[in-house]
C-alpha cells in the first residue's frame, strides 16, 4: 500500500472537491481517472480520489516521489501510460523549479487523448476552500458572455491605478478559449477556473505586475503589492523589467531568456472567477482574479493556432483594471459592467 493511501482529510476539502470532480470534470461512474499529486498535496489529493471513489469510477493515484526524484527531469513513463487508458485526470502537485517540461509531457498526452483534465499546480487548502467553491455554472456564464465581446475585439487595452497601460492587438487567426471551471475534452483546464484567453497579435505598453508572477518563483515571492515588478513590452516582446527586490528582478528576467521565445506574450487572459476578490499570493488562483493577467512564453499553439513555440511560460497578474475591447469598457476599477 502507498503512503499516499493512508492519509485522512479535513471534511472541510470535500466541498472544493466535490465541486471538481463533479461540477467540473463532470465525471461518470464507467470512467477511468488518473489523480497525480506529490507528498506536499496528499491530503487534497485524498479528498478529490474520495469523491472519484463516491462516484464509482475507477481511478489510479500516482505520487511523484514515489515514481522519481523531484525536481523531475521528465514525467515517469508509468504516469504517462496510465493517462493514456484515462478519461479524466487530475494534477495536483507543488510546483518545483525546472518542472515544466515534465507538465508538457503530461499534457501532449492529455490534449492527444482528448482527455479532460484538471490542472491544480500549487493547490493549496486555501484555495480549496476559495476559489473551488466558487459557482462555476455562473462563472461559465459570465465567460461566454465575455467570449462573445472578445473574439470581436481588435484592441484590448487595459489601465490600473498602479500603472499598467497596454494595448493588445489581437490576431483574427488566432482562436479565443475559455478556461470557466468547465473542463471539456478540447480544452484541459486550471482548477480552480476563470478565465477567457488567447494569443495575442502584438501586446505594446507597461504593465505593473503587483499581484503575482507565476512557476516557482510565485511561492518564493508571493504577493508582490509592495514590491511590484515593472514590464515594458514592444512589438510583444519584453524589453524592460524593473523592481525595488532586485533578486526577483533578476530572476524573472533570467527566466524570461531562456530560449528564444521566452521573453515573447504567449497569452492575454481575463480572469472570470467572480468568486474571488483579491490576491493571496497563489498563481493558481490569483490568475482567475476578474481583470487581466499576460503570460511570457509557450502560447499553448495546440489550442490557440499560434505557430510558435517556447519551453517556458510565466504568468503576470494585476489588480483593479480598467479594461476597453475596442471602444466598449469592460471593467472599472476590477468590476465588470457587463
Amino acid at each position: 500500500m502507498s503512503y499516499a493511501d493512508a492519509i485522512h482529510f479535513d471534511p472541510e476539502l470535500s466541498q472544493g472537491a466535490r465541486n471538481a470532480v463533479r461540477t467540473c470534470l463532470r465525471i461518470r461512474p464507467d470512467e477511468k481517472v488518473t489523480i497525480i499529486t506529490d507528498y506536499a498535496s496528499l491530503e487534497i489529493a485524498a479528498a478529490m480520489a474520495e469523491q472519484v471513489r463516491l462516484l464509482g469510477a475507477p481511478y489510479k493515484k500516482w505520487v511523484l516521489e514515489e515514481c522519481a526524484g523531484r525536481p523531475l527531469a521528465g514525467m515517469p513513463a508509468a504516469i504517462l501510460a496510465d493517462l493514456e487508458t484515462s478519461q479524466a485526470s487530475i494534477f495536483a502537485v507543488v510546483a518545483q523549479a525546472n518542472e515544466l517540461g515534465s507538465r508538457m509531457q503530461m499534457t501532449e498526452v492529455v490534449n492527444r487523448r482528448k482527455i479532460r483534465h484538471a490542472h491544480m499546480v500549487n493547490i493549496t487548502r486555501q484555495i480549496m476552500l476559495e476559489g473551488m467553491r466558487s459557482d462555476y455554472d455562473a462563472v461559465d456564464a459570465l465567460s461566454v458572455r465575455l467570449l462573445d465581446i472578445t473574439r470581436g475585439a481588435s484592441v484590448i487595452r487595459a489601465r490600473s491605478a498602479a500603472g499598467t497601460d497596454i494595448a493588445a492587438s489581437m490576431n483574427p487567426q488566432y482562436k479565443w478559449l475559455k478556461t470557466s471551471g468547465i473542463i471539456s475534452q478540447n480544452t484541459w483546464g486550471n482548477l480552480p477556473g476563470g478565465e477567457v484567453w488567447t494569443t495575442p497579435g502584438e501586446v505594446n505598453g507597461v504593465f505593473v505586475v503587483d499581484g503575482v508572477v507565476g512557476d516557482y518563483l510565485c511561492a518564493k515571492y508571493g504577493d508582490l503589492k509592495n514590491t511590484p515588478l515593472t514590464l515594458r513590452i514592444e512589438g510583444n516582446r519584453l524589453k524592460e523589467a524593473h523592481s525595488a527586490n532586485q533578486e526577483l528582478e533578476d530572476e524573472f528576467w533570467r527566466y524570461t531568456h531562456t530560449d528564444e521565445n521566452s521573453d515573447r506574450v504567449g497569452e492575454f487572459a481575463i480572469g472570470t472567477n467572480i468568486g474571488v476578490r483579491d490576491v493571496i499570493g497563489n498563481i493558481l488562483q490569483d490568475e482567475k482574479i476578474p481583470g487581466v493577467h499576460i503570460a511570457f512564453g509557450n502560447p499553448y499553439g495546440d489550442h490557440t493556432g499560434a505557430q510558435w513555440y517556447s519551453s517556458t511560460h510565466i504568468d503576470v497578474v494585476g489588480r483593479k483594471f480598467n479594461i476597453w475591447a475596442d471602444s466598449r469598457q469592460l471593467m472599472r476599477d476590477g468590476e465588470f459592467l457587463l
